[in-house]
């Protein structure tokens, strides 16, 4: 089949456009702007309130200003961002469900029953469900089609997926945060569906903070005392069939990462190159911004804790990267549910900041407490 104008003409080429589209986002990505966040602190002090009163709410609406480099003067519009993909380590018994309930979850995702659609609904946010590579394609037009390759192989044997092909899916990230920002998208929440994902992130998370895998894994979907056992051990044979280091951290998505977090690192590092804040949800989700930001650093700057999942990875990787979680509510669903929860206390913070009177329009006299 001849190329299209401009694609590329080989696997090699389009590693290369792949490869360089990411590290040209890498490049793009700012720091938040100290200034814009003190602008929006004085603003926020002379609202008619006692100063900082409004606690963690003042200090969303100023890091979301430094994020986007300027004060926002109306809602910023949200969406949510479900990546999603299956795993050859699936087939070592990591979890408590089967594979084909990946597919299974985006056809409920297409059809607005999940929990995260109805969420979604609630915080008035868009819904975007990617599929990077289910294993059984769901073909539907509420699913994004950017398959890679029909799920990753058993990272126990060696890499989960080639080089290119982790290129391929990140950069696919990178696209859709340029996607989203020209459709007028302010804020993004990450979201993910792949049995067997937790136990990548595990391996992936291990690798990046160096951290034991016994400290990384937890239930995931629910998986008893056994299933736990059998999963550190799958960590720790994935990192052993691999040659993995925190020093290359799209390499290490390769070994022993999924389709899914790919991507979800890549949108990360595009939202930040765009100054579009990022909601971070649960620990698989961490684990791709925790890549983002190891491949860059100035990333950090514009993610959001939303709330702390009861995995312990989660908590290492939220210290790791000096992030406060805004909610604990014992949630372990994944999906973006988190997320969602968050987006309203994200927005509230930032109307308080367009819409609330100060002392001076108000004609209330301000005691400068």
């Amino acid at each position: 089949m001849k190329a299209e104008p401009g694609a590329a003409s080989s696997p090699g080429a389009r590693r290369s456009a792949d490869r360089a589209l990411v590290e040209g986002a890498i490049a793009a990505v700012p720091e938040p702007d100290p200034a814009v966040a003190e602008a929006a602190c004085s603003a926020l002090d002379a609202k008619t309130k006692p100063r900082g009163s409004l606690g963690r709410l003042e200090e969303i609406a100023s890091r979301v200003s430094a994020i986007r480099g300027e004060v926002p003067a109306s809602r910023l519009a949200p969406a949510i961002v479900v990546c999603a993909a299956d795993h050859g380590i699936a087939a070592e018994g990591v979890s408590a469900y089967p594979q084909e309930v990946t597919g299974q979850m985006l056809r409920t995702f297409a059809g607005g029953g999940a929990a995260v659609c109805v969420l979604a609904r609630q915080a008035e946010a868009r819904l975007l469900v990617v599929d990077l590579g289910v294993r059984d394609e769901v073909s539907c037009p509420e699913v994004l089609d950017r398959r890679v390759r029909a799920g990753t192989a058993n990272a126990v044997h060696g890499p989960a997926m080639s080089l290119p092909e982790a290129d391929r899916a990140i950069a696919a990230g990178v696209q859709l945060a340029g996607e989203l920002d020209r459709d007028g998208i302010g804020l993004v929440a990450l979201g993910e569906m792949g049995i067997g994902n937790s136990t990548a992130a595990s391996a992936l998370t291990a690798v990046l903070l160096r951290a034991d895998p016994a400290g990384v894994c937890g239930r995931g979907t629910g998986i008893d005392d056994a299933g736990l056992d059998r999963k550190v051990a799958t960590v720790w044979r994935a990192l052993e069939a691999n040659e993995v280091s925190p020093r290359d951290p799209l390499g290490a998505i390769a070994a022993v990462g999924g389709l899914e977090i790919a991507a979800l690192t890549g949108l990360v590092i595009g939202c930040a190159a765009r100054r579009i804040p990022v909601l971070v949800d649960g620990f698989i989700t961490a684990a791709a911004a925790l890549a983002a930001v190891c491949a860059a650093p100035r990333c950090a700057g514009a993610l959001i804790a939303s709330h702390l999942s009861p995995e312990p990875g989660h908590g290492l990787i939220l210290r790791a990267l000096g992030l406060e979680p805004l909610l604990d509510l014992e949630m372990r669903l994944g999906e973006g549910s988190g997320a969602a929860l968050a987006l309203p206390i994200v927005a509230s913070a930032l109307a308080i900041l367009a819409e609330m009177d100060t002392f001076d329009a108000a004609g209330v006299t301000d005691s400068g407490a």
